[in-house]
């Protein structure tokens, strides 16, 4: 009959020895009897086949083989915590997971802390992540196939979803320097922006899609990737608008220059033709988010909250 196979106990009784130095040390920590230690350890050593401690000094230490053996111990031991840990969370009501759909226009670098904190505060939570535009965005979160958005308020207004405002995002127009656009200095006229090809993203989801948003020429491209819309720019291959904060560098760089309509306002602070596109957090009111994604929303609001 084949040796049984080594308990989580008894890896947790092998790592103790090896975090304390000594046995004593080992059934101070774990509260047990010394002998109860030894025992442990020689039992999985009988299941293992190999010695993995040098008992000849004051000292416990590892042989070669439990050096050998010790990472993988870890490995397994922090796995069955963790197996352990997420099945008390899902019987407690936490997500299996979260699931989570961002809209392209969302600036990622606002997420990233919370969701370092949220890996820090939800270790048996995996996010699964979505990135989509527009409807398409929205339509994740109205199938349930995401419980959480962040969405373009614009293309979200659907009664089956709660909204929480978070954030304006700036939008503002911008072709290559080659671009004919690109090498006005002053705003363009309705003509010259008629005459060009603008870049359109479109929503594949059919939710917004027969919508237009800021289309100003007759002539469009539409297409569904705002990357896709941004490298399209600057080969010059268009104009169009993009959210400010994914073109600053490439304006600071000069791979791209900021153009201006002719039919926006003038600021205070001189000519401005900027759009302001408020984006909310948006789940179904049928199925709210679990303990952790109510938890990532209030991150995500008092996080974007103006500063007073």
């Amino acid at each position: 009959m084949p040796a049984p196979h080594p308990t989580f106990d008894q890896l947790q009784v092998m790592l103790a020895v090896v975090d304390e130095g000594s046995f004593s040390g080992a059934a101070r920590r774990l509260g047990r009897a010394q002998s109860a230690v030894t025992y442990a350890v020689q039992r999985l050593e009988e299941q293992l086949g190999a010695t993995l401690f040098d008992r000849s000094s004051y000292r416990a230490s590892l042989t070669e083989a439990g050096r050998s053996l010790l990472p993988r111990a870890r490995l397994i031991a922090d796995e069955l915590r963790l197996l352990c840990d997420q099945a008390t969370g899902i019987a407690e009501g936490l997500e299996p997971e979260l699931t989570m759909v961002i809209d392209a226009m969302f600036p990622m670098d606002l997420l990233l802390d919370a969701l370092r904190e949220f890996g820090a505060r939800f270790p048996t939570v995996p996010p699964r992540l979505y990135v989509e535009s527009l409807g398409a965005a929205t339509e994740l979160v109205l199938k349930g196939q995401c419980a959480l958005g962040l969405l373009m308020t614009f293309s979200s207004e659907f009664e089956p979803l709660v909204r929480q405002p978070l954030i304006d995002i700036r939008l503002i127009h911008v072709a290559a320097p080659s671009h004919p656009l690109g090498q006005l200095t002053r705003p363009a006229t309705r003509e010259e922006l008629r005459g060009q090809v603008q870049l359109v993203l479109t929503d594949r989801s059919g939710l917004t899609g027969e919508r237009d948003y800021g289309v100003l020429s007759s002539q469009t491209w539409r297409l569904a990737d705002l990357g896709a819309k941004h490298a399209m720019i600057r080969a010059g291959l268009g104009w169009g608008g993009m959210p400010e904060h994914l073109v600053r560098e490439d304006l600071a760089a000069g791979r791209l220059k900021r153009i201006f309509v002719p039919h926006e306002r003038e600021s205070e602070g001189g000519f401005d033709d900027s759009i302001q596109l408020p984006l909310c957090a948006a789940y179904a009111r049928a199925t709210p988010p679990g303990p952790a994604g109510r938890w990532l929303l209030a991150y995500l609001q008092k996080a974007l909250a103006p500063q007073a």
